[in-house]
């Protein structure tokens, strides 16, 4: 059986073509690498996560693995803008722990409200915040601290640290790291609140 580690060519070829037609939105012309998707993931305490929501989940590189980790009673929210990518996962994923909703991460609320589920435990986020207009990536950010539970996480990275000064006005933690085994390098932060 090959390695998971590297993306299938399929899946490869068509998170090129929706770069090349929406660059702004996707930031980067290949999937995540195997070392940048561990070291996202390190922070989360599987045991207590039941509920984990992805932003911009692509073609589900970061997805597939948490749902390997994840607990069989957890939940997984992929929510995604690009029909081609809510198409693929909802073909190539068939969990019945994962929902995959096509709509915008500054919907989180009511995405998670509409699903019947509580408050995440982990928010895990690669979209390009610095492509986005400013007012918008405000709203995202903020939107993401209410919709986590009491020491919930939000698990971002980035090919540039611009979104910091928004997560640092909104967390009262906020810690960085770096990935520079993947294409481009990222910049990784996990931002909590003092409570957890």
């Amino acid at each position: 059986m090959p390695e998971k580690a590297p993306p299938r060519f399929a899946d490869a070829l068509l998170f090129a073509r929706n770069f090349i037609r929406h660059p702004r939105m996707l930031g980067s012309i290949i999937p995540s690498s195997r070392f940048l998707i561990k070291q996202v993931l390190e922070p989360v305490d599987w045991q207590r996560a039941r509920v984990i929501v992805e932003y911009g989940p692509g073609v589900g590189n970061i997805t597939a693995e948490i749902l390997r980790q994840m607990r069989p009673d957890g939940h997984v929210v992929a929510i995604e803008t690009n029909r081609d990518f809510v198409e693929f996962l909802d073909a190539s994923m068939p969990d019945p722990r994962l929902h995959v909703v096509q709509g915008s991460a500054a919907d989180v609320d009511s995405i998670l409200e509409s699903l019947g589920l509580p408050a995440a435990s982990y928010i895990i986020s690669g979209i390009p915040f610095s492509t986005m207009p400013e007012e918008l990536r405000t709203d995202i950010v903020r939107k993401t601290r209410a919709a986590l539970e009491p020491g919930g996480a939000f698990l971002v990275y980035q090919f540039s640290s611009r979104v910091l000064p928004d997560l640092q006005r909104t967390f009262e933690v906020v810690k960085r790291g770096f990935q520079p085994f993947n294409v481009l390098p990222a910049h990784l932060f996990v931002c909590a609140n003092e409570a957890g």
